[in-house]
């Protein structure tokens, strides 16, 4: 029976930075510790970790202007749509960093505040989210990340959903996806045309666009490395993140890895495999691993919008 991952913290060698996530300043298991050599604050990050089903939601009404909840604003991007979002869609389907009387809020404040001092000291602005296995958080976590980056005064966000055999952000939001990357990639449609304003200042997405079996050359693709160099240097106040599949769930996440500055893997407490956490990032490129966030807790299936 394979070690589990219940414990997490520190700075792994021959990489540059780890965040992690976790309730307490809890020490490393002998199998982890061996991979660290340097212990870093750390905070609790109790989000629900994604299924690999999700069922369709229906489509948000477009609407030119949106009523501002929970401190949203709508300023007027210029792009091909705006989408109104359910707040207890967003309750529960656990996009808690939008509320800010969630008791998570805080943890990603956290991580935020890491992720940005770093990125700032190294330089970058395009952070990929992925994990070791399917089901560990990951889109939860880039979602959550991008509502709270937007929450900083001085950033602009830009949530791209790149995970192309399984798109979630979408679902996880509750509106409808009916074009994205795979537009782009496979039938040239401009960019402006794929990007969703949610109604929240400072926050745009571009959805993956329909499901693709194979597609991983496109991620490695020079059309891909053309999208993610315009994104970082059109806008370079701007933070994209990616949104890519588990690394060990085929090769569409270690094809784009390259592409970007810095990487956030997701770890799901005391079920993903240490093995399968050092093969990941064995596997990433050198120096690009921001930090592992571990999620603690798993929860129901996704729900639809009423």
């Amino acid at each position: 029976m394979a070690t589990r991952l219940t414990f997490s913290l520190a700075r792994p060698q021959n990489q540059e930075a780890v965040l992690v996530s976790a309730d307490e300043a809890l020490q490393l298991s002998a199998p982890i510790a061996e991979e660290f050599d340097e212990e870093l604050p750390i905070t609790a990050s109790e989000i629900t970790t994604e299924q690999e089903e999700l069922p369709p939601l229906p489509a948000a009404e477009a609407v030119p202007v949106v009523r501002p909840k929970f401190g949203w604003v709508s300023p007027q991007y210029t792009v091909s749509r705006s989408v109104t979002l359910d707040p207890a869609t967003l309750a529960a389907n656990r996009c808690v960093a939008i509320d800010q009387q969630a008791p998570e809020l805080d943890a990603y404040r956290v991580l935020r505040t890491q992720i940005l001092q770093r990125t700032r000291q190294g330089g970058g602005n395009t952070i990929m989210v992925s994990s070791a296995l399917p089901g560990e958080g990951k889109s939860i976590t880039a979602i959550n990340l991008a509502l709270t980056f937007a929450r900083e005064f001085q950033q602009t966000v830009l949530l791209v959903d790149c995970d192309l055999r399984r798109q979630s952000v979408h679902r996880y939001l509750g509106y409808e996806s009916d074009c994205g990357v795979i537009d782009y990639l496979l039938n040239d449609q401009p960019v402006p045309e794929l990007i969703t304003w949610p109604g929240i200042e400072k926050l745009t997405i571009i959805s993956g666009g329909r499901s693709l079996g194979e597609s991983s050359e496109l991620l490695g693709s020079a059309r891909m490395k053309d999208l993610v160099d315009d994104m970082r240097l059109r806008y370079p106040e701007r933070y994209v993140i990616f949104d890519l599949p588990a690394l060990l769930d085929g090769a569409d996440a270690l094809a784009f890895a390259p592409l970007v500055d810095h990487i956030v893997l997701a770890v799901r407490e005391g079920s993903t495999p240490i093995d399968d956490v050092k093969r990941s990032i064995e596997m990433l490129p050198q120096g690009k691993l921001l930090g592992l966030v571990m999620n603690r807790h798993q929860g129901p299936p996704i729900k639809k919008r009423k």
